[in-house]
């Protein structure tokens, strides 16, 4: 089931957590950074956030979630995770399928990623994303911004 998260309670942002930071740990390996800002948050931070979070569950369970902000008419990604535990299950494909197919054709999509994350990448791909640029964010390390394709 996917459904929208109340991640300002207490209980819920330290579930979140419990999968964020597993996460963004396999990708710090992947892309051989371990400074991602999602790395170094907590429970508070997650509480405060402005962002909009919808998470996949399996009956109680929440298994991964994808968040967002607007920005005008830009819907930001703003992180798709999923416990190492549940990679490779559609999991992060059922969210990020939920939030385009709910966004209206007028609003742009963005996301960014670690540019030598090629799983990631190629998820986004697979759902009609491409590539707009990449961003060094530190020396030598890039990040890739993408951009939904509404035409496809």
């Amino acid at each position: 089931m996917i459904r929208l998260i109340d991640h300002q309670k207490h209980s819920v942002a330290e579930e979140m957590l419990e999968i964020q930071l597993p996460a963004y740990r396999k990708e710090a390996e992947i892309i051989g950074f371990e400074g991602i800002p999602q790395l170094k948050e907590t429970i508070e931070d997650i509480k405060v956030s402005k962002e909009i979070f919808i998470g996949k569950y399996n009956k109680e369970n929440l298994l991964g979630f994808i968040s967002y902000e607007y920005e005008g008419d830009v819907l930001n990604i703003c992180r798709l995770v999923v416990h190492p535990n549940y990679f490779r299950k559609g999991i992060a494909s059922e969210l990020l399928h939920h939030v385009v197919s709910a966004t209206p054709k007028t609003v742009s999509i963005t996301v960014t990623t670690g540019a030598k994350n090629i799983p990631a990448l190629n998820l986004y791909e697979r759902h009609h994303f491409f590539k707009v640029q990449d961003i060094e964010v530190e020396p030598t390390i890039f990040i890739t911004q993408l951009k939904y394709n509404s035409q496809i």
